[in-house]
């Protein structure tokens, strides 16, 4: 693909290494040739650098296969995970994990990413439905515009939800990004 078409959460080729666009920028200076500007995080090192690219210049794009897997349990070895598929068990370290291990629940389904056999990055559903184990009392002139108020979830995760949130309830939270959604209905 040509380096133009670069976005981000591509796992291109470079230097033989897979790498992972953390971010990029097209840039068409003046009187000079447009050039892309990408960050990329090595998935054998977990090293980040950046590096520039011309705008017509092609770049391999990494050969990817995606498994669906569901969290059995996790302990100190890391997670352990079920192909949905045909049952067989695996566990991943937590450097594949990476930031999303709190959301990784017993049962939580996901998918993961894998090059040449081996898991290199996890893709955590849209939406999540969690109750609110632990937050603040429910404010009687609380609305949905009003301010928000820190909540524990049943994972563990605290996130910010709105005052009208009570203990017990279930919500509906985006794990990419750890956000409050709606109530549960």
């Amino acid at each position: 693909m040509k380096a133009s078409d670069i976005r981000r959460g591509h796992v291109i080729m470079v230097e033989g290494q897979p790498c992972r666009v953390m971010d990029f920028q097209h840039r068409t200076p003046g009187n000079l040739r447009a050039f892309v500007q990408v960050r990329l995080r090595n998935l054998t090192s977990g090293n980040t650098f950046d590096t520039r690219l011309s705008a017509t210049e092609f770049v391999e794009e990494a050969r990817l296969d995606t498994k669906d897997l569901q969290v059995l349990y996790r302990d100190g070895n890391g997670v352990h995970v079920m192909d949905v598929e045909n049952y067989e068990q695996y566990s991943l370290d937590d450097e594949t994990v990476g930031d999303h291990g709190q959301w990784l629940a017993a049962g939580t389904s996901f998918q993961a990413e894998y090059l040449d056999g081996r898991p290199i990055a996890i893709q955590l559903p849209a939406v999540a439905e969690l109750e609110v184990v632990e937050t603040s009392p429910v404010m009687k002139t609380a609305t949905k515009t009003a301010s928000s108020k820190p909540a524990k979830l049943s994972n563990g995760v605290t996130i910010q939800v709105p005052e009208f949130i009570s203990e017990g309830e279930r919500v509906r939270v985006n794990p990419r990004e750890g956000v409050y959604l709606e109530r549960a209905k």
